[in-house]
């Protein structure tokens, strides 16, 4: 059973000059106590904290006097022998000790913390597994919002007027469910306290709108799931995850991303492949628009980044005009995950100062790129979806100035498991588009592939570098490379 004891602004002694002293002051001097130190010689670690003027440290040996007029003492010492002299002492004077790592000799436990504001989430183990507990912390500190304690002040702010205007029970527990489950929590939390302010007062001033949220307005995230590899999504973009209610996901988003959303999640799929049918995107409007008016909390997952040629932006303008709240939460766009997994830079001192990004993927009516404007040899240049145009890509980058044997790396399936990479010339890029297979592709073009690693270099022999074509032998100086990440 964990049991909080308030040590605001109270004495607290611990004794003792290792890591564990340390680690203790430090947390009592988060929960407010004023700290005194004994430690006939203490570590660095203490002296900084002396000196920073965040405990009082006494180098000597402690004292039974040293207990009297204390809230907590805590015992970090070597000594068995020495431990149960303190504990002694400290329960002689009736104040609460701890021994660390000595549970039998304890009357509390300090429990792994973890701290946002006035929110503090405790994990105790009852002395049978400390580094557990701290594991388990971590996890914990990695979901929960950094404004999480911005969101306790905010509502702490309004209980007053909450309580003048709600009658209390189940009016005033379903407004606090609309706040906290809503577009106001996340308006806090995205660090808009201002706009999360104006609609507590119109929620206030209209309680009998106080509905839960299923009944109200929903909200949605455009969330970027990054280029494949799960561990890869943002803190963010996971929390956002495990709280949406239906999550509208491309065809390309990595079956692990989805498998961190909640089980009870609605998952639909709304990706559109080449040659192949698919969602229209005003279709994927018109759904989310339907889901949130629902009251649902919605996730649009997609890969990459949303706004990195993600359509992020019809969609955000789309749901604006309906009315819908929307946000978004970046990912790692395909050209630095990739590249960064295939050992790429993007830029080199010897090689670029400049990226560009392209989308391969052109549409009847969308404005073209003039490759002549990205000809410059100080360049990198990045191209998504480029498969099917490579061949186009290749001869008209070549028309316009650049070198048929500028350096290429085709990057199937970046960051993930069965990623594979070719490299090979500017003109072989045609034969290297064939030899992929049916997995999202990334091509960079450019000196900066040629800094890749050696150790990705390697060719497996499950992938032979290929003979040249007849056509392309004349173009190609060396046949290109295959290799696999391992």
């Amino acid at each position: 059973m964990l049991v909080s004891l308030t040590v605001s602004d109270q004495p607290a002694l611990v004794v003792g000059s290792d890591a564990n002293a340390a680690a203790k002051a430090r947390f009592l001097v988060d929960a407010g106590a004023r700290v005194t130190v004994i430690a006939p010689t203490a570590s660095a670690d203490l002296t900084a904290m002396a000196e920073a003027g965040t405990v009082h440290l006494a180098a000597r040996a402690p004292a039974p006097c040293d207990l009297i007029g204390v809230a907590v003492a805590i015992v970090a010492v070597e000594d068995e022998t020495h431990a149960r002299r303190l504990v002694g002492w400290a329960r002689a004077a009736r104040v609460p000790v701890n021994a660390v790592d000595r549970p039998a000799l304890s009357d509390f436990s300090v429990p792994a913390v973890v701290r946002r504001g006035p929110i503090t989430v405790g994990i105790a183990s009852g002395g049978a597994a400390p580094a557990l507990a701290r594991l388990v912390r971590s996890r914990i500190d990695a979901l929960l919002p950094e404004r999480l304690g911005d969101l306790a002040t905010f509502a702490a702010r309004f209980r007053d007027a909450v309580k003048a205007t709600v009658p209390t029970g189940r009016p005033r527990r379903l407004l606090w469910d609309r706040v906290f489950q809503g577009d106001i929590a996340e308006r806090v939390l995205a660090g808009d306290e201002a706009g999360a302010a104006e609609r507590m007062i119109g929620l206030i001033n209209r309680p009998d709108q106080a509905t839960p949220p299923e009944a109200g307005r929903g909200i949605v995230h455009l969330v970027g799931a990054g280029p494949g590899d799960p561990e890869l999504l943002t803190l963010k973009a996971q929390r956002v995850l495990q709280a949406a209610d239906v999550i509208f996901h491309d065809s390309l988003v990595d079956p692990r991303v989805l498998d961190l959303a909640r089980r009870d999640a609605t998952r639909v799929p709304v990706g559109k492949r080449r040659g192949a049918p698919g969602v229209g995107q005003a279709a994927i409007h018109d759904r989310m628009v339907a889901a949130a008016s629902d009251g649902q909390r919605v996730v649009r997952l997609k890969g990459g980044d949303p706004f990195v040629f993600g359509r992020g932006g019809e969609e955000v303008a789309a749901l604006e005009a309906a009315g819908i709240d929307v946000h978004v939460v970046p990912g790692i766009t395909a050209a630095l995950g990739c590249a960064a997994a295939a050992g790429i830079p993007l830029t080199h001192r010897d090689h670029a100062s400049a990226v560009t990004l392209l989308t391969g993927q052109v549409q009847d009516g969308d404005a073209e790129v003039d490759p002549a404007t990205l000809a410059g040899g100080d360049r990198t240049l990045v191209v998504y979806m480029g498969r099917a145009g490579a061949s186009t890509l290749a001869r008209r980058l070549i028309a316009a100035g650049v070198p048929a044997g500028r350096p290429v790396a085709m990057i199937e399936n970046g960051t993930r498991p069965d990623q594979t990479i070719r490299t090979g010339t500017l003109a072989a890029l045609p034969l290297l588009a064939r030899q992929v297979g049916g997995g999202p592709v990334l091509i960079v073009i450019g000196d900066v592939v040629r800094a890749a690693p050696a150790w990705k270099s390697r060719t497996p022999s499950s992938a032979p570098a290929p003979a040249p074509s007849p056509v392309a032998a004349a173009s190609i100086a060396s046949a290109p490379i295959a290799f696999a990440r391992t």
